[in-house]
């Protein structure tokens, strides 16, 4: 049986994206963006210790047509620059200046994985009214989220160590949580990726500072200023009464989507099913009016 990567994952990384940057707080922010300047814009969040290149097989599929689509690396993740301290608030701001230096056009919708679901909500919530909608995609909104967890039990994100073997690094990429059936082939370019070269060898890209405080809870929810969506995996960390809460907090008609056979990490198991499900809401909003659910 062969283990080569399939074509349409080749073609996806084959359209590598425009390198971009531009300040936030005085801290560089990365960003790599694919698809046609002015057309609707999508912005892409990864989750904690992670980074733009999760996307990489993804952003040029949700591209097609005339999108504009733009994946970030917050700071203390990837290769932008780290920041004094962080919240999920320091990152909603990041995710304004993106838009605002990427070409994605007035309103655009913001999509988050896990962490970056929260962010994504966070900037919902303080500036919605700038956005066509928000995406959060497997984010547990309840007191910590699983990274920061592992983080602060000491079972992953410990403090930065120099290894000298790039490739015996990259081996011990593990995701949090694990999951079965990750697509050896995307799990592989993301740990590649996850790492960078420093004085005596390499060392993976985030700032282990990021875990201070970066979960969203029910008492943060609100009424945001624009449309809202929630992706669940079937095996994520999102059960089906927790997708209900937030709808319900956030005042919103809104779906709760369901990608089946799916683990948190919906894009390295189940990443054509998660580019279906955004392309068909993506569509859905492209062409419908939002409906408000009434106050109560």
């Amino acid at each position: 049986m062969s283990t080569a990567p399939p074509t349409w994952f080749t073609d996806a990384l084959a359209e590598p994206g425009e390198p971009g940057r531009t300040e936030s707080d005085g801290v560089e922010i990365r960003f790599r963006s694919w698809g046609t300047p002015g057309g609707p814009g999508v912005l892409l969040v990864h989750g904690g210790a992670a980074h733009l290149h999760w996307w990489d097989h993804i952003a040029p599929l949700l591209a097609e047509g005339t999108r504009r689509v733009v994946a970030v690396d917050l700071s203390g993740h990837g290769d932008s620059g780290r920041a004094p301290s962080y919240d999920l608030d320091r990152w909603a701001v990041e995710l304004r200046a993106v838009i605002d230096a990427a070409g994605l056009g007035p309103r655009p919708t913001v999509i988050g994985h896990s962490m970056g679901g929260f962010v994504t909500l966070t900037a919902a919530l303080r500036y919605g009214d700038e956005l066509a909608g928000a995406v959060a995609v497997d984010s547990p909104v309840r007191d910590r989220s699983p990274e920061e967890r592992a983080a602060r039990e000491q079972r992953a994100f410990g403090p930065a160590k120099v290894h000298p073997d790039r490739d015996a690094l990259i081996a011990r990429f593990r995701t949090i949580p694990e999951q079965p059936g990750d697509l050896p082939y995307v799990h592989r370019h993301i740990a590649e990726h996850s790492i960078r070269a420093v004085d005596g060898g390499w060392s993976w890209k985030f700032d282990p500072a990021i875990f201070a405080g970066i979960s969203l809870t029910p008492g943060d929810l609100g009424r945001p200023g624009c449309r809202i969506a929630l992706f669940r995996a079937e095996h994520g960390l999102v059960p089906a009464d927790m997708g209900e809460m937030v709808v319900d907090r956030m005042g919103r008609a809104a779906p709760v989507v369901e990608i089946p056979g799916a683990g948190h990490h919906v894009m390295i198991d189940q990443p054509l099913a998660l580019v279906t499900a955004l392309r068909t809401l993506l569509a859905d909003w492209e062409h419908s009016v939002p409906v408000v659910a009434p106050a109560i």
